[in-house]
């Protein structure tokens, strides 16, 4: 098993160089400056939109797609992976991976615009879509197409999912002396029940469990900066001057803030992936711009809310030791990857008590499902675009879905987080080229959107006008 984790974690460094880190700010910049900051600019229209359009028999409603996608993208990367930035590349993690979140909004506007400018629907009368789509319809390019749609059917559905339940099963066993098989098969019991269900049960269950796990996670951060307002100010320098290379003690890792704040902000948000852009195609809305707009504040919800709070919890309870860069006193006896989880967890026991690491276990298991639920969801979809909607495969893809998130409990923790992130650059890789390459056609609904707003109309849509052949009627009875 060390051999196995010590390939995959070198596999991992190979494809998240700094060439992939860099690739992901070039792209989100390049993005926001070519849509001219729709992500700054119409931010009280994201938030109106959340709202805006109910669900029909062929989709699911934009709240519901918005409560999906942040439920998928709500989970360990958020916590976990927001304290492991920390505790490997320092405070200076946190800032850039503030600013891959603002950036990287525009990039989570346009591939959520395009799926659903290009999105089908199925022989059930279920609209479905993402980059396999709009790559196909939009670049005419088939072959592509079938190469993203395998590595979204291998990252979420095969290779991410064994994250989440790792991090479930260490946290129980540190609260509740559970032993790790034993949270691990109940909660692939439950896990199956909810994913051989369909879109409309996953959407359904991510309407009521995403508000409610972020207000309670956001709320205990929310305590702690109260009890640690007047620390504020000084902590809020050190990670900019950490990010900057400004912190004599922590210049050295600077790389480290960079990377590491990039990967785990990707990681926690997914914009660029592809993964919100599956999910925004299952919605049913009158125009393409509304979900991009809808999906580009999912972003800020995960990243700058969420991620953020983990940021406060562990960097205000004084379990942070600049004098090593690390992870401080309560976790210096835990290696790899497990110390992102733990190191939360006795933050919030430090200033809550014992108690809090057993709250925070059981909001871990509504940030799991929630996660999981989406995870599938968007290896399903993927998979019928191979296999045209061959209900078979659909079967196969849950039963193998569950059965990887169980190899989390049986696998250490720094070769699943290695194949997480594995999964999640392959799709960078996959994605992130075609929106670049299709970003005209963000820009012209961008437009088109605009326009109408600015005259009055609720935006509609019709892809013929766009040069769209939408050969499925998904776009019919809009």
């Amino acid at each position: 098993m060390e051999s196995f984790s010590s390939m995959v974690v070198k596999l991992d460094d190979i494809i998240w160089s700094m060439f992939l880190v860099c690739l992901c700010l070039g792209v989100g910049f390049y993005l926001s400056v070519k849509l001219n900051f729709p992500q700054v600019r119409l931010l009280s229209e994201m938030v109106r939109l959340l709202f805006s359009d109910k669900g029909t028999e062929q989709g699911i409603s934009s709240f519901q797609a918005f409560a999906t996608t942040v439920g998928a993208r709500v989970g360990m990367g958020n916590i976990a992976g927001v304290a492991t930035a920390i505790y490997v590349g320092g405070p200076g993690a946190i800032f850039w991976m503030w600013i891959i979140t603002v950036i990287g909004a525009a990039s989570a506007f346009t591939e959520a615009t395009l799926a659903q400018a290009y999105k089908n629907v199925t022989k059930d009368g279920v609209f479905v879509g993402g980059p396999a789509y709009y790559i196909e319809k939009g670049m005419n390019n088939r072959t592509y197409a079938i190469i993203f749609a395998v590595v979204a059917v291998l990252g979420p559905g095969i290779l991410m999912p064994g994250v989440q339940i790792n991090s479930l099963v260490t946290v129980f066993e540190e609260a509740f002396g559970v032993e790790k098989i034993i949270t691990g098969v109940v909660c692939c019991v439950i896990l199956a029940f909810v994913v051989f269900g369909s879109i409309k049960r996953i959407s359904r269950l991510a309407e009521i469990l995403a508000p409610v796990m972020c207000m309670i996670y956001i709320g205990l951060a929310v305590v702690i900066i109260g009890l640690h307002i007047s620390e504020v100010p000084a902590m809020l320098a050190l990670i900019v001057k950490s990010a900057v290379g400004m912190e004599p003690l922590l210049a050295g890792i600077i790389g480290s803030a960079v990377s590491w704040g990039v990967k785990r902000g990707i990681y926690s948000n997914e914009a660029g992936m592809g993964c919100g852009a599956i999910v925004s195609a299952a919605a049913a809305c009158s125009h393409p711009g509304k979900q991009g707009l809808i999906q580009a504040f999912s972003i800020y919800v995960d990243t700058l809310l969420v991620g953020t709070a983990t940021a406060m919890i562990v960097l205000l309870t004084g379990t942070f030791d600049i004098s090593d860069g690390q992870g401080g006193l309560l976790v210096n006896n835990i290696n790899g990857m497990e110390a992102g989880i733990k190191w939360t967890q006795h933050a919030l026991m430090s200033t809550y008590g014992d108690w809090a690491g057993q709250l925070l276990a059981i909001i871990i298991v509504l940030f799991v499902f929630t996660s999981l639920t989406g995870y599938c969801y968007q290896a399903e979809a993927n998979m019928s675009f191979l296999t045209g909607d061959s209900p078979k495969a659909a079967m196969m893809m849950r039963a193998a879905f569950v059965a990887a998130s169980f190899c989390g409990t049986l696998v250490n923790a720094d070769a699943i987080w290695a194949l997480g992130d594995i999964g999640y650059g392959l799709m960078a890789y996959s994605n992130i080229f075609a929106i670049v390459l299709l970003a005209p056609m963000a820009k012209q609904l961008l437009e088109d959107y605009e326009a109408k707003k600015a005259a009055g109309k609720d935006p509609d849509f019709t892809p013929e006008d766009f040069g769209i052949a939408d050969y499925t009627g998904a776009w019919k009875n809009k």
